[in-house]
């Protein structure tokens, strides 16, 4: 599935031309000012929004301000295009929280290279959270919003580690969210289902408790939540690609080498 893109811009002759130099590799959707954007938003899964600034009804930024504060949408990177190349606008620009900034006339190549870029960066970040034993969830937010999602979701998930049959629904209870709200939210920021979080954060909450050497193996698996060890130890070479007693070997090494 291509990446969904968001043109924002009241000439509909800009739409047209950005959109036919994009529509190759992402999915294109286009609306004519920031209000329309956001009935957009609210009802499609988009990847990335390129707005420009001077619009009626609402303009780029606070379009920009309206999805980097929106719980819903603040995993969203933005692009700004604007005909200002002042200093002054650009900071504007990034003060309510865009990615970039690019001045018309610009070059549909310029562009074609920011997109894939913020699209892969953001990737990056997903595989590295992924990958990492001891990478905090934190590392995958690009706003003060998402921060502060992403830590309350880790500290719930945290304090009922233990409870094996911990899922989508009660976590999206305990967020003060809809069920399909937070499972697009979740996917959208970690590429990840709620369930597979669920479980990765298990991993990680293991990963630490065995670097700090006080717990046997099986005692780290109760306390994450798996009833069985040969479970968790699959799980943990499935998503880190080393067993627990190799990883505590490793660390414990690390430490006397320390």
């Amino acid at each position: 599935m291509n990446p969904v893109i968001l043109l924002v811009d009241d000439h509909e002759d800009i739409l047209e031309f950005i959109s036919n130099d994009l529509s190759d590799k992402y999915i294109v959707l286009t609306a004519l000012n920031g209000k329309q954007a956001l009935d957009i938003l609210n009802t499609e899964n988009v990847h990335l929004v390129i707005s420009d600034v001077m619009m009626p009804v609402m303009d780029g930024f606070q379009l920009c301000r309206e999805i980097k504060t929106n719980i819903d949408f603040s995993h969203i990177p933005v692009i700004l295009l604007t005909a200002k190349n002042t200093l002054q606008s650009k900071i504007e620009g990034l003060e309510h929280g865009a990615d970039a900034y690019i001045e018309k006339p610009f070059s549909p190549e310029y562009l074609q290279v920011q997109v894939a870029n913020l699209l892969i960066n953001r990737n990056k970040i997903k595989e590295h959270f992924a990958n990492s034993p001891l990478v905090h969830i934190k590392s995958m937010a690009h706003s003060k919003a998402d921060e502060e999602f992403l830590e309350e979701l880790n500290n719930i998930i945290y304090a009922n580690i233990e409870n094996a049959s911990l899922d989508v629904e009660q976590l999206a209870r305990k967020m003060n969210m809809s069920r399909p709200t937070f499972y697009r939210k979740i996917k959208l920021v970690s590429d990840l289902t709620p369930n597979e979080l669920i479980n990765l954060a298990r991993l990680k909450k293991a990963a630490e408790l065995l670097a700090e050497g006080n717990y046997k193996i099986y005692e780290v698996a109760e306390m994450v939540g798996y009833n069985s060890q040969t479970n968790f130890g699959r799980s943990f070479l499935k998503q880190f690609g080393i067993t627990p007693r190799d990883y505590v070997s490793i660390k414990h090494a690390g430490k006397k080498g320390g």
